[in-house]
This record gives C-alpha cells, sequence and structure tokens, in this order.
C-alpha cells in the first residue's frame, strides 16, 4: 500500500498527502536553490525526520524501561554541500533540561536515539553531530 502521494504545484512546489491520515505537507526549493524558501525543502525534511525518528524512538524506549521521556526540544541545522549538491551534515542538539534523569536513563535515551530507524538509514557520507543536554 503506497504511503504518500506526492503532486508537483509549480514553481519549485510540492505537495504530499499521507494517504492514512490525509496529513498534507507542503515542500519549496530553499532560497539558495531558486527556490522562495516558503516552506520545507527536500532536504529539510531529511534533517527533521532524523530528529523526529530520535525523539520518537527516545520516548518509546523510556515507556518500555519504565520511565517517562519528559519535555523535549531540539535544534537541528542541515549543512549543504556542492559538487554535487547534497547534506553534508546534519547537527542536533537536544534539550532534555525540563526533567531530571538518571546517568543509566541518559545511556538508554542516547542509545535509542542514536540507533532510530532513520539514523541508520543516513548515508555514512553525511556527517551527523548529536549533543544531549540535561
Amino acid at each position: 500500500m503506497e504511503t504518500v502521494r506526492t503532486t508537483y504545484m509549480g514553481d519549485y512546489r510540492t505537495e504530499a498527502t499521507h494517504v492514512l491520515s490525509s496529513g498534507k505537507l507542503i515542500t519549496d526549493a530553499p532560497l539558495d536553490n531558486n527556490g522562495k524558501g516558503e516552506a520545507f525543502s527536500p532536504t529539510d525534511l531529511v534533517a527533521t525526520a532524523l530528529c523526529s525518528c530520535m525523539i520518537t524512538l527516545m520516548d518509546i524506549t523510556a515507556n518500555g524501561k519504565g520511565f517517562s521521556l519528559g519535555e523535549v526540544s531540539a535544534k537541528t541545522t542541515k549543512v549543504m554541500a556542492a559538487n554535487p549538491r547534497r547534506i553534508s551534515e546534519i547537527i542536533i542538539e537536544f534539550d532534555l533540561t525540563a526533567k531530571s534523569y538518571t546517568d543509566k536513563e541518559k545511556a538508554i535515551l542516547e542509545h535509542a536515539a542514536r540507533n532510530c530507524p532513520v539514523a541508520k538509514s543516513i548515508h555514512t557520507d553525511i556527517h551527523v553531530d548529536v549533543s544531549f543536554h540535561y
């Protein structure tokens, strides 16, 4: 069964519809690549998917280990390279300061984040720099 249906809208823009939920997402080419930068670029979504997957896996793992994740936020930075144009680096800074964690819980969360499905799908040529602030 298909997961997403994507339609080109013109002017370097697409609309993707999640088939199961009918949720919609717009992409736009970035300013530095002929776009208007009015929505996520496809490469922004790669970096965003990594961060979102890491948080989701931290939550699933924490719940499975008998503790709660609590409030988490993150800053994600995507760095592009040229020749060929591609993502060269993704930097994610997690803020987990809203709750206290034991050293064991911190290790569990960090392991879960670094081993999420998206992290395991990122090409090894892309440098991924992840930091956790407690």
